[in-house]
């Protein structure tokens, strides 16, 4: 990794979280409920990638968009706080920075509201070929949630990256669209390393079954594709390979972020040469401190943290 200027170049989907605390109920309308504290924090999966891997001592730089408001500065300084490289976050003048609002209710999965914000504009054209040189893997995290995206786009951009000999990382974040599955199939081609969930993965290819859901991917041409499926555990598939990973027990309290954290520690694991089931140890791991804290982020384990936990746990793995 010496001649990289960075491990990992994080590009795509930048937000201004604001999480509650976990509640007791969903407020009926025109009531009031209480929380012990409302968060604001950075989010998206490029920033929360990138956070995590600054965390366990990497070297990252992000590439995408804020607006020229508040909220955009907060991101920017937040993220060079936890030592990510921003010169190349770009504040898109008189647009709002994109904003989720995440209502956690205890014993529910978390519920969000999304404005695109800045992410819309967005295009990938904000990464040069001098960029694409700077780091051995290129994460994409929040494809099929930037309008401006284009698949077309994102397979000129991942072909680009594999022609200079980077490897390619997608994640995606989906609401329900139209044509989910010839937009991913068109990048899939170009993508070693794919990260759905399993609810994204069942809107995109319309079937239930996990390893169905993997094999599809791979069939269009994905190299090798991990499904994160929550406390169920995980879905690896790849060449002449298939490992389903477990869970590490640890007391939840948000699960936003935990795929972000998942990805970060699946990347630490390539960037070390390791085997895809000690990728797996080592993203579920990372995965399950982040859910102990509310926020993206914020309880995710540093490298002497997730060393230790390593060595007092095991993961199941099939």
């Amino acid at each position: 990794m010496a001649e990289y200027r960075y491990d990992c170049l994080c590009v795509g989907i930048v937000v201004a979280d604001h999480a509650c605390t976990p509640i007791t109920s969903l407020p009926a309308a025109g009531h009031l409920q209480m929380a012990d504290r409302l968060q604001l924090s950075t989010g998206g999966c490029a920033a929360n990638v990138a956070v995590d891997l600054a965390k366990l001592g990497l070297r990252v730089a992000i590439v995408g968009r804020v607006g020229d408001d508040v909220f955009g500065g907060f991101v920017s300084e937040s993220l060079t706080a936890a030592g990510v490289e921003t010169q190349y976050l770009m504040e898109t003048p008189n647009t709002e920075t994109s904003g989720t609002l995440i209502v956690n209710v205890a014993g529910e999965d978390r519920r969000f509201v999304h404005a695109f914000g800045a992410n819309a504009v967005f295009d990938g054209t904000e990464v040069t070929d001098e960029l694409l040189a700077s780091a051995p893997i290129l994460y994409l995290g929040g494809y099929l949630l930037m309008p401006g995206l284009t698949a077309e786009a994102v397979a000129d951009l991942f072909r680009r990256a594999q022609a200079a000999g980077v490897k390619t990382v997608l994640d995606v974040a989906i609401a329900p669209a139209a044509e989910l599955w010839e937009r991913i199939a068109a990048v899939l081609p170009h993508t070693d390393l794919f990260f759905p969930n399993e609810d994204e993965a069942r809107l995109m290819t319309g079937l239930e079954n996990v390893r169905d859901q993997a094999e599809r991917f791979r069939s269009a041409g994905a190299r090798t594709v991990v499904i994160t499926r929550g406390e169920t555990g995980t879905v690896l598939a790849g060449d002449g390979e298939l490992i389903e990973g477990g869970v590490f027990p640890v007391s939840f309290v948000d699960g936003t972020g935990s795929g972000d954290a998942f990805d970060a520690g699946f990347v630490l694991g390539m960037l070390e040469g390791r085997s895809n089931a000690e990728c797996l140890r080592l993203g579920s791991a990372l995965g399950a401190s982040c859910v102990r804290q509310i926020g993206a982020t914020a309880g995710v384990f540093t490298r002497p943290e997730l060393d230790a936990f390593l060595r007092e746990h095991e993961l199941p793995l099939d």
